[in-house]
């Protein structure tokens, strides 16, 4: 039987990327500055480590985001994922972003601060992005790709991996994760919780620290913080009375492939990604007109589908302000695909590789694969105490990549110091006209 601590210094909710990452770090900067260590730090988790989104994610670390203010943040989970690249499973195999000539100016923006942000990457435009994309996929097919991004520091991590190499770090410096434990309410004394309820009695604490992804709404609620905000943007708009939570349904898959995916130089290839905002995907088999945009990704993806497969998706798909969020991932039969996203991310594949992948569509993996996430109301993450002692890392569902966030937060946290990167995620940015505008893309995440 499970007995909880009658109290913590610091109580992290949810034992996902966020929480695993930021205790680590937590314990090793208390023990750095001799203020403590992972003996003060507890980890809550309902189910498990990677029991969310986070153990189903598509484990991907890109950098491709049109809000710069996300770059740095990329830079620092850099570091965090090439700590220890082997208890981590941490691929850097790069990535891969295509675009249309619609987007060049983006590219171009987003390639200068990569770069300021020595994360490197390399732009090739027209006919430079039809050699370089060559180079590595001879038979890619490039009519519609007018620009191309190779971000040469990303990769991937298995999630199952990642995971239990988190948690290793967390147990090697002392930190105490409690499986089957739920957080139910908080105690609020003068404005500060002083105890977390949970299922199995109250934990005293000094700090609370939430990394709840899909259930922070449920969180944000028990305490009492309001649903619906004002939005106040940077050219002096402003959108009243949002919803401050909106649930999108994720959609990714799985499918096996015949012959090795490699590229010319028999290498490991990047993630791909192409976003194709005036072009269809045609289904290369039929003829048929699946959608009037392309969206799409893949990666290699054999620790998942336990032999040689590659895992993808596509752009979400919007909910609302309300979802049942339990039970959650596979078990919830509510958000899984159908066989329309089937045929369109299989017919996206072939549009691009066709001689790989136009008969890939009897390979797809027929299992569940749903998810969902919470979003901020301008799809961004929100960093931010919103108690005087309650921390929450709202990532919006920018998650598993941001381990580099649980190394910020556990700075913050162990010197009260300020920390810059953190700040354009403050929670005050939609009363402050701070709040991040719409970017030049069908996606929520960039």
């Amino acid at each position: 039987m499970t007995t909880l601590p009658k109290s913590a210094q610091f109580v992290i909710v949810g034992a996902g990327i966020h929480g695993l990452s930021t205790a680590w770090q937590l314990a090793m900067a208390l023990e750095a500055r001799k203020r403590g260590g992972g003996k003060d730090i507890i980890v809550l988790d309902k189910t498990a480590p990677g029991a969310g989104a986070s153990g189903i994610a598509c484990g991907l670390l890109r950098g491709f985001y049109m809000t710069e203010a996300m770059h740095p943040l990329i830079r620092h989970s850099l570091d965090v994922w090439t700590y220890d690249r082997i208890t981590f499973g941490f691929q850097q195999v790069g990535y891969v972003s295509c675009g249309e000539a619609n987007q060049l100016p983006d590219y171009e923006r987003i390639h200068r601060s990569q770069n300021a942000n020595d994360y490197p990457s390399d732009l090739y435009v027209g006919g430079e992005a039809h050699k370089f994309l060559r180079s590595l996929w001879p038979d890619i097919e490039v009519n519609g790709i007018d620009v191309a991004l190779h971000e040469k520091c990303s990769g991937y991590s298995g999630t199952r991996q990642a995971l239990r190499g988190l948690a290793e770090k967390c147990a090697e410096y002392g930190v105490n994760i409690i499986s089957g434990v739920e957080a139910t309410g908080y105690d609020v004394t003068n404005g500060r919780v002083s105890k977390v309820r949970t299922n199995l009695g109250d934990i005293a604490c000094d700090a609370v620290v939430l990394g709840l992804g899909a259930w922070t709404p449920k969180h944000w609620a028990l305490l009492g913080r309001p649903s619906r905000i004002d939005c106040h943007y940077q050219d002096g708009g402003m959108v009243k009375d949002r919803d401050m939570w909106t649930y999108w349904r994720l959609v990714e898959a799985e499918v096996w492939i015949d012959e090795p995916y490699l590229t010319a130089q028999k290498k490991d290839p990047p993630i791909f990604k192409a976003e194709l905002m005036n072009t269809p995907v045609v289904d290369p088999a039929t003829g048929k007109q699946l959608g009037d945009s392309t969206y799409v990704y893949w990666k290699y993806a054999a620790e998942r589908t336990r032999k040689p497969g590659l895992q993808g998706g596509g752009l979400p798909v919007k909910i609302g302000p309300e979802a049942v969020v339990d039970p959650y991932r596979h078990a919830n039969d509510l958000y899984q695909p159908g066989d329309a996203w089937r045929d369109y991310f299989c017919a996206a594949m072939a549009q691009f590789m066709p001689r790989r992948f136009k008969d890939i569509r009897k390979n797809y993996i027929e299992r569940k694969s749903g998810g969902i996430g919470a979003f901020t109301p301008d799809n961004l993450p929100i960093l931010d105490w919103i108690l005087p002692n309650v921390y929450m890392i709202a990532d919006s569902n920018h998650g598993y990549k941001f381990t580099g966030v649980g190394k910020l937060v556990a700075r913050h946290l162990a010197s009260g110091e300020r920390v810059g990167e953190l700040q354009p995620f403050a929670f005050s940015r939609y009363a402050e006209g701070r709040t991040f505008g719409k970017t030049n893309s069908n996606s929520p995440w960039v």
